[in-house]
């Protein structure tokens, strides 16, 4: 009953505390739409402007043109790709087109050879000495020109493999993993920016310990008979119910903007539980080393900065690992566990795998929290509820 007491007060306070509410609430949504907005405007697209010298070839009374027919392959291998990287132009003027690339307003131009139809007709009847003629200019140093030439290329190579009826030397086959071949920028973001969310609870948790101490309440509570663990379990069940609240609200509004949510809901959950009580824990430490809300937002700022940046929550970030654990690797990061959240979220809404593989994170989250619990519940019992 004591316990119950303590979270109907919880629940009062942080309804009272609405600005640091909505602050938690929100953090995790507003990131969600800023990321949308930068994958948006920066989604990569290669400019290849295509001066067509071919003069064609007659078979038989019949003219053929295979310099028209490449340009149309292009644009119909555009028009079948929602994700097709490149915009064809079409040009007749040399110069004009290479003040374009020097002007970085085209990455790369395609000089059709005036004996390419011919050169191609002779190949088909296994005449190897005939060579198609293409010239590519560019800016060698500019990775625009780089990646729109390799993009060029193997659409001029499938294009003649097509009209030559020649065969691969090696076949390619390319098998994505999970969903990798199905989502884009923003949903490889959408996981650690869920954990965005939850690290928010840092303030709102240790603002809900400490104000007890700054409006002096603290020792009213203790002389009531509520023991640490009551005082600290009820507190703690209301910033879990922030927690997955503020998760479910950064998940709706990814799937507003076009989110490919995959997974169980049920596991996301779970992770996100397990991770929210880490910094509830992890709160506690913070609470047991400041005196009022002002003192909050200032030394919270620094862990806050650290959970956020340098776990893959803001950003994907690469651990080097310092050694392995049963297969696991372990990283300076790994002390913190966003890290490992992050990876089990990857793994179960971008990879699709199941909760066996993600067994490590989910122990390695666990033994995190208890470190963080203990180490917070005997500082701040030690430095705000003991009795004078």
């Amino acid at each position: 009953m004591k316990t119950l007491s303590v979270i109907i007060k919880s629940l009062r306070e942080q309804v009272r505390s609405y600005w640091v509410l909505l602050l938690s609430l929100s953090m995790g949504p507003f990131f969600i739409f800023v990321y949308f907005l930068i994958n948006e405007t920066s989604k990569p697209q290669y400019d290849i402007i295509i001066i067509n010298n071919d003069r064609g070839f007659a078979i038989d009374g019949r003219q053929v043109s295979h310099g028209n027919d490449l340009i149309g392959f292009f644009s119909a291998i555009k028009s079948d790709s929602l994700s097709f990287p490149l915009k064809i132009a079409v040009s007749e003027d040399p110069e004009g087109c290479k003040e374009k690339i020097k002007s970085r307003k085209a990455d790369a131009l395609i000089i059709i050879g005036a004996s390419f139809s011919e050169a191609l007709e002779k190949q088909k009847l296994n005449n190897t000495s005939a060579e198609p003629e293409l010239e590519f200019i560019g800016d060698l140093t500019s990775t625009s020109y780089l990646i729109s030439a390799v993009w060029a290329n193997e659409i001029i190579n499938e294009y003649m493999l097509g009209v030559t009826e020649t065969k691969r030397l090696v076949t390619v086959r390319e098998t994505a993993l999970g969903l990798s071949g199905k989502i884009d920028d923003f949903d490889i973001y959408v996981p650690g920016i869920l954990m965005v969310s939850l690290i928010m609870l840092m303030f709102t948790a240790s603002i809900a310990f400490v104000s007890e101490v700054e409006n002096k309440t603290i020792m009213r509570l203790k002389l009531s008979g509520i023991s640490t663990a009551s005082y600290l379990g009820g507190t703690s069940f209301v910033q879990l119910i922030v927690g997955i609240a503020s998760v479910l609200l950064t998940l709706l509004m990814a799937i507003v903007l076009g989110f490919n949510y995959s997974g169980s809901l049920g596991i996301m959950i779970l992770v996100a539980s397990l991770t929210s009580l880490s910094l509830i824990s992890f709160s506690l430490i913070i609470a047991a080393l400041t005196k009022s809300a002002t003192e909050v937002l200032v030394v919270g700022n620094f862990p806050m900065f650290l959970f956020m940046f340098f776990t893959g929550a803001a950003f994907p970030l690469r651990n080097n690992a310092l050694f392995t654990i049963a297969g696991y690797p372990v990283s300076i990061q790994g002390l913190m566990t966003p890290t490992h959240a992050v990876s089990a979220l990857n793994k179960t809404l971008v990879m699709n795998m199941d909760f066996k593989s993600i067994i490590p994170e989910i122990t390695a989250i666990i033994l995190l929290t208890l470190l963080y619990f203990i180490t917070g519940a005997l500082l701040f019992r030690h430095r705000h509820l003991k009795l004078a």
